[in-house]
């Protein structure tokens, strides 16, 4: 990388020992795409970085004044941040005071183009690299960042490593010191968690060594919180069985209780892969925010758990209840607007895609009225809905209900992606039509007979100006008969 030669030459200048360390050395020898470069320097980084900001012709941004590492942001899209930290030290003691021992390998930047050059690596990291293992360095590691009480199971998650059997001790150990870190931190290491395969297994550990509830205390009403017959597992495993349906349905992973022939029937394209895949907001993905909306959308059934005079079990409103619920989660946890917002209504209308229609394929009134309320979130609440189906019923599944109502959904999902009449479709008419023509004051029955157009337009009723003005004669005439 040009980038690092420059910068060793800049360095020798100036007679500063420098090491590349941390997340850049580990990504490198597992041979996966690196990041930003972490750098160890034997000077002060917050005097040194703003020289060689401008000596990169880069900018100098500080990132934390008080453990003294800066940032250099180079030109370029692809280029990437060179962060310097303060060695605190010789490079043995820096690396002692590190959060994992896959973290804290080094390398002198003067050997950077020696392939025979060694690695310093004091406490094991290349032998736990290549095991697969997270391993804390000390205990005390997690004292002094308590984030990384959850991010070990992150780096878990992302690599397919597991956990140190020590290391999970001390996780547990410790869990409550979680609730000390700053919400955006927690929030982001979670969302590289539930954005990971087999999240919904990483969610069981993070719930065995005390950090689920420690995180999101809302879902202890859950456990053990009873289900109808129909329901194979509790609230709280439907709530992680959901996830884990949802990995299936969008083809992360395969869960335990699913197979091809089940999977058969839910649709899958490349435009619904690059749904999935966008960013929304913070380097936070549409299929994480689906995981999350999955993990808490049955929140409020103990709170709304009513038995009716048949000795039925129900949870009026729950998905409204839970809605609100998950709103206040998202926004304790620093989420943006727009996450926020998707997240609640995913919650909120997780019932929805299978009220379009009964045992017929949903009309186009309905799929129309589907995607206008589910707005930005009506694929995703689809997935939803379907994993739904399929955590609720476990491996009690059948096959002919799941193909029934996994092609009216299939079918509606068509619909929006192959017809975008059905779900938006063209103004035929608009309000100054409705005043000028009919004389209508402004207010809000104008909105009403405009959104009653729109039906009808969706519905293939009417489809072209003329018979949109026809329509709305005929429904004002009937207006004033009643």
């Amino acid at each position: 990388m040009q980038v690092l030669l420059s910068l060793r030459e800049l360095l020798a200048q100036r007679s500063i020992e420098c090491y590349l360390t941390g997340g850049f050395v580990r990504d490198a020898l597992m041979g996966r795409a690196t990041g930003d470069v972490d750098l160890v320097v034997q000077a002060k980084a917050l005097e040194l970085a703003p020289e060689l900001a401008r000596a990169l012709a880069g900018r100098y941004v500080p990132l934390d004044e008080v453990n003294e590492i800066a940032r250099v942001v180079l030109r370029g899209e692809r280029k990437p941040h060179l962060d310097f930290s303060t060695m605190r030290g010789s490079i043995e003691e820096d690396l002692a005071q590190r959060d994992f021992t896959i973290n804290a390998i080094a390398i002198n930047l003067r050997e950077i183009e020696d392939p025979g050059a060694p690695f310093i690596d004091p406490f094991g990291g290349q032998q736990d690299l290549e095991a697969g293992v997270v391993r804390a360095i000390s205990e005390a590691a997690f004292r002094h960042d308590p984030l990384r009480l959850l991010r070990a199971l992150r780096l878990g998650a992302e690599f397919g490593f597991s956990i140190d059997g020590e290391t999970k001790t001390q996780i547990q150990r410790h869990h409550q010191l979680i609730t000390y870190v700053a919400s955006e931190r927690v929030r982001d290491e979670l969302c590289r968690l539930l954005a990971a395969p087999k999240a919904s297994q990483w969610l069981r550990l993070l719930d065995k060594l005390g950090l689920l509830l420690a995180i999101l205390p809302e879902l202890s009403v859950t456990k053990g919180a009873e289900q109808p017959k129909e329901h194979f597992w509790d609230v709280f495993e439907h709530s992680i069985e959901t996830v884990a349906a949802i990995e299936f349905v969008l083809r992360i992973e395969g869960s335990a209780h699913c197979n091809e022939e089940i999977l058969a029937f839910v649709p899958w394209s490349p435009a619904l892969e690059e749904h999935f895949d966008e960013e929304v907001a913070s380097s936070h993905s549409r299929k994480a925010l689906l995981k999350l909306a999955a993990l808490l959308h049955d929140l409020a059934k103990p709170k709304t758990r009513s038995i009716d005079e048949k000795g039925r079990m129900r949870f009026f409103g729950h998905a409204k209840e839970g809605a609100s619920i998950a709103a206040g989660i998202l926004e304790r946890l620093r989420f943006s607007t727009r996450e926020r917002d998707m997240v609640q209504k995913m919650v909120e209308q997780h019932l929805r895609p299978g009220q379009m229609s009964g045992e017929e394929l949903p009309s186009h009134r309905a799929i129309y009225r589907y995607f206008r309320d589910t707005d930005e979130v009506g694929i995703d609440t689809i997935f939803l809905n379907l994993a739904d189906h399929l955590a609720t019923r476990g491996p009690k599944l059948n096959l002919e209900e799941w193909r029934q109502h996994a092609q009216r959904l299939a079918y509606a999902l068509e619909e929006r992606l192959r017809e975008e009449s059905v779900v938006s479709p063209p103004k035929l008419i608009d309000g100054h039509d409705l005043i000028d023509i009919f004389g209508m004051r402004p207010g809000p029955k104008i909105g009403e007979l405009l959104e009653a157009v729109r039906e009808a337009q969706a519905s293939g009723e009417i489809a072209t100006r003329e018979e949109a003005l026809s329509f709305a004669q005929k429904h004002l005439s009937l207006e004033k008969q009643s």
